[in-house]
């Protein structure tokens, strides 16, 4: 018996998955089924997840300043460093 499965996500991300799932022989639908079993297998997520600093609460406030402040015509302007190539 088999059930069925609606995910949502971004066009662009489902389109670059489906070229990597078929470049490896598989569908979305195997692909999604391998991590489903490796989540049961494993009892967690088979990959490490973390948070980005960018979107902690204290930086997207401090944004939300720089961008009032910007409206308001108080914003800063800072020269851009210049970046050594490798």
């Amino acid at each position: 018996m088999s059930a069925t499965i609606t995910i949502r996500m971004d066009e662009k991300l489902k389109k670059q998955s489906e070229r990597v799932f078929k470049d490896m022989g598989l569908n979305m639908t195997v692909a999604f089924t391998i991590f489903a079993k490796a989540v049961v297998r494993l009892g967690k997520i088979p990959f490490e997840i973390s948070s980005d600093p960018f979107y902690s609460e204290a930086n997207q406030a401090r944004l939300r300043k720089a961008i009032a402040d910007l409206n308001t015509g108080k914003g800063k302007v800072h020269e851009l460093a210049e970046v050594a190539s490798a």
